[in-house]
């Protein structure tokens, strides 16, 4: 069949295959120059450096890879697939704790069935005897095959015999003491009765050793650290700041100047401008300034009370000087009162005094306190009862002193904060306090129980109030940036129409002011 198969073929066709095999070769080794050299042998190629070892791969690259925040599966993985260790590197200060898998933020829950008596029972174990049944053991199975919630002890004391507390023990020594009894009557100094203690019985009733000196230790610290309130009285004295304290003509400072401007009359302006220029700026308190009066009926001269402790008095025409600064307080001063004919003032601060001084020599006649902080203090208006002066203190009264005798007098006890203004009205014959509690309360003179009671829930505290001149209104700068006016007559009610907006100082107290003719 081969010889068949080949019969066709003839030696002609032979040598010219041979001839075209030949001279392909012939061409070839012509354009060997011309081809390109083999990667694997060029110069580059040996004279690269590589620094990364050959890693083999450990894992199967068919694996299909498993992202750990996914719910569901889409298909079925190999076991090896499923709890595969994550890919990426890892993190070197993890510990094995922390390694572990997770189902809740703090680590892995398991669902497990406890029998709530065991665990009550050994809870209350632990706490009685100080050991428990160790869970961590195997439990042991007895004779008849059951199973004995019983292993080993942790730290079980011998006496205890490792039972729990619903089984029996021997009775320890001080299971059950004895009281010290003595129930005879007549004995005076040795009567115990059911107050009697405990034999043996030792009470510590303040540390000794080394804890009395640790004790002592803290105690001297906090001795360093806190700055220790001095209760005295500070001594008072007064610089006087001008050269002479009379005039050519023998005239006291403290009187109206009579050249410059017509001080003494009663009647009020026909008009009043608004102030258009600034005029003077007086300067002399070291911290910011906490209230200013003018002096009674001339307003020739200024009172005013600092945070620096101080109350100082200024000429308010010709020179404008600082005449007189007073010295008595150890804290800030809060409020300042002269009385009707301006020789005597008073000044409440927050070292809990109220002092009364003379307005010309300097001198403190008598001071006041009743242990609690004064945020105002006033004179009563009436001629008659110059002697007396009202304070709102910070423990939510308001109390009246005498200054001819130093003793309070009355009490209005009826504020749920601490009082902040306190205001005259109808003639002096009643008088308005505003507090913290956020209300407005009257008070007739001497009686020491409110006969109007403003408080609504949108009110906000009050506390600057300023009487007008004609005793009809009062002004109240509330603490939501709003004026409010009150009727001063006869049944103190809110007029909603006179209220005043603008401000932008919540939380600051501005003090209102009316016009002599209340334009």
């Amino acid at each position: 069949m081969l010889n068949i198969k080949n019969y066709g073929s003839s030696s002609e066709d032979e040598s010219d295959n041979d001839a075209d095999t030949s001279q392909k070769h012939s061409n070839e080794a012509l354009l060997t120059h011309l081809k390109p050299v083999a990667p694997d042998l060029s110069l580059a190629k040996k004279m690269q450096i590589i620094a990364a070892p050959t890693v083999v791969p450990t894992t199967n690259e068919d694996d299909r890879v498993l992202l750990h925040h996914n719910q569901e599966l889409t298909h079925n993985p190999k076991f090896e697939e499923l709890f595969a260790p994550s890919y990426g590197p890892e993190n070197p200060f993890q510990t094995q704790q922390m390694k572990a898998t997770r189902n809740i933020l703090s680590g892995y829950v398991e669902k497990a069935h406890i029998s709530e008596f065991q665990f009550e029972n050994q809870r209350r174990t632990f706490t009685s005897y100080g050991y428990a049944v160790d869970p961590s053991t195997e439990p042991i199975v007895d004779d008849k095959g059951e199973s004995v919630v019983v292993s080993e002890m942790v730290a079980a004391p011998v006496e205890a015999e490792g039972k729990t507390v619903f089984e029996n023990i021997k009775k320890r020594p001080l299971d059950k003491k004895k009281r010290n009894k003595n129930d005879n009557p007549e004995d005076v100094n040795g009567f115990l009765g059911p107050w009697g203690g405990y034999e043996g019985e030792r009470r510590v009733m303040k540390p000794e050793g080394d804890e009395a000196k640790e004790l002592e230790e803290i105690l001297a610290k906090r001795q360093k650290k806190g700055k220790v309130e001095d209760d005295k009285p500070l001594e008072e004295k007064s610089i006087f700041h001008i050269d002479q304290a009379t005039d050519y003509q023998g005239r006291s400072w403290i009187e109206a100047p009579r050249s410059e401007t017509h001080l003494r009359s009663d009647t009020p302006p026909d008009k009043c401008f608004l102030p258009k220029a600034h005029v003077f700026t007086w300067r002399g308190h070291g911290k910011s300034v906490c209230a200013a009066r003018w002096f009674p009926r001339t307003a020739h001269l200024m009172l005013s009370a600092g945070m620096d402790c101080r109350v100082k008095i200024w000429e308010v025409y010709g020179e404008r000087r600082c005449i007189r600064t007073y010295f008595g307080h150890r804290q800030a001063v809060r409020d300042i009162n002269f009385n009707n004919t301006g020789q005597q003032f008073l000044s409440a601060s927050y070292d809990r005094y109220i002092k009364l001084w003379d307005t010309e020599t300097g001198e403190c006649i008598s001071r006041f306190t009743s242990r609690k902080v004064p945020y105002c203090a006033k004179f009563n208006p009436d001629e008659d009862k110059q002697h007396l002066f009202v304070a709102g203190t910070s423990d939510k009264k308001i109390i009246c002193w005498d200054i001819r005798s130093g003793e309070i007098v009355q009490e209005y006890d009826r504020h749920l904060g601490a009082v902040n203004t306190i205001t005259f009205v109808d003639d002096n014959r009643r008088f308005v306090t505003t507090s913290d509690d956020k209300s407005l309360r009257v008070w007739e003179w001497d009686i020491p129980v409110d006969m109007k009671y403003i408080a609504d829930p949108s009110m906000h505290s009050l506390p600057a109030v300023a009487a007008a001149p004609n005793g009809k209104w009062l002004a109240c700068q509330s603490m939501d940036n709003k004026l409010v006016v009150f009727s001063a007559l006869n049944r103190f009610k809110l007029n909603r129409r006179k209220t005043f907006t603008g401000h932008m100082v919540a939380g600051y107290a501005c003090q209102p002011d009316f016009s002599p003719d209340m334009s």
